[in-house]
């Protein structure tokens, strides 16, 4: 799943698209994966644990989910995957940029950070 997840940040850069990933395991091994897999997007620490507040938050039941958030931070699509996924992120990209003025969008960082950003 990393490679396509990589493949979409890069296909998808200077586009209102962000890819944002919570990682619930232990901080040393949040951390290892980051370094091993090439994690080119923003990835927060959600405390070390499986019902961490990020995840508690958004009833994560199972990893890895997949939510697709709209503008407005309202969730559209639950656990899409392949083509099913890049359909949806189509739709939703088409429909915000003719809705919406170009927006920058937050750059990726390379270490998993304690919560999400405001």
């Amino acid at each position: 799943m990393i490679p396509h997840e990589r493949s979409l940040v890069q296909k998808l850069q200077g586009r209102p698209f962000a890819f944002i990933g919570v990682n619930s395991d232990p901080k040393e091994t949040a951390l290892a994966s980051v370094e091993r897999n090439k994690i080119n997007w923003r990835s927060f620490w959600d405390g070390g644990s499986p019902s961490g507040p990020i995840a508690t938050a958004y009833q994560v039941q199972y990893w890895p989910a997949i939510y697709l958030i709209d503008g407005n931070g309202i969730i559209q699509h639950k656990n899409l995957r392949g083509a099913e996924l890049d359909q949806a992120l189509d739709e939703m990209l088409a429909e915000l940029e003719t809705t919406t003025p170009d927006k920058e969008t937050p750059p990726a960082t390379e270490e998993p950070s304690e919560k999400p950003a405001p």
